[in-house]
C-alpha cells in the first residue's frame, strides 16, 4: 500500500481522484463492501421469516441498518461518493468512475448530470475524451 494513496477523512470530505488513484484505492473499497454485504446476509435471511410488527423484525432491522450505516460512514472516510447500496462513485473532477458490488473492477464513467443507467466502459471513455484524470 503506498502511504499517501490510504488517506482517511472525515465524512463528507470531498476528495478528487486521479485513475490511478481510485484503482489503488479500489481494493479497500472492495473488500470493505464484501464484508458489510456477507455481513447482512444472514440478517436479510432472517428479516424474510419474520412476522411483521414483531419484536425480532424491529431488531433485525435496526442491525441491518447499522451494517448498511457503518459501510456508508467508511467509504465517505475513504473519499468515495455513495449514490445507493453497494453503488460508489470515485470524483474525477469532471465525472465519476463508477464501481457496483460485485463488479471485479472499476470500470465505467459517468457524468455529473448522469446517473448509473447511463455510466459507460471507462476504456471507451478515455479513448474519446482522453481526460486529464486517466495520464
Amino acid at each position: 500500500m503506498t502511504a499517501a494513496i490510504w488517506q482517511i477523512g472525515s465524512p463528507g470530505d470531498e476528495r478528487v481522484f486521479t485513475l490511478a488513484e481510485a484503482e489503488a484505492l479500489f481494493p479497500l473499497v472492495r473488500r470493505i463492501t464484501y464484508m458489510a454485504y456477507r455481513e447482512l446476509e444472514p440478517i436479510r435471511r432472517l428479516l424474510s421469516t419474520l412476522s411483521p410488527g414483531s419484536h425480532a423484525l424491529y431488531e433485525a432491522e435496526e442491525d441491518y441498518e447499522r451494517v448498511v450505516k457503518r459501510w456508508v460512514a467508511k467509504m465517505e472516510r475513504l473519499g468515495v461518493v455513495v449514490k445507493g447500496l453497494w453503488l460508489v462513485d470515485f470524483d474525477t473532477g469532471d465525472g465519476y468512475l463508477c464501481w457496483r458490488f460485485p463488479e471485479l473492477k472499476l470500470g465505467h464513467y459517468h457524468g455529473y448530470r448522469e446517473d448509473y443507467a447511463a455510466r459507460r466502459p471507462l476504456r471507451e471513455v478515455i479513448e474519446e475524451l482522453d481526460p486529464d484524470w486517466a495520464c
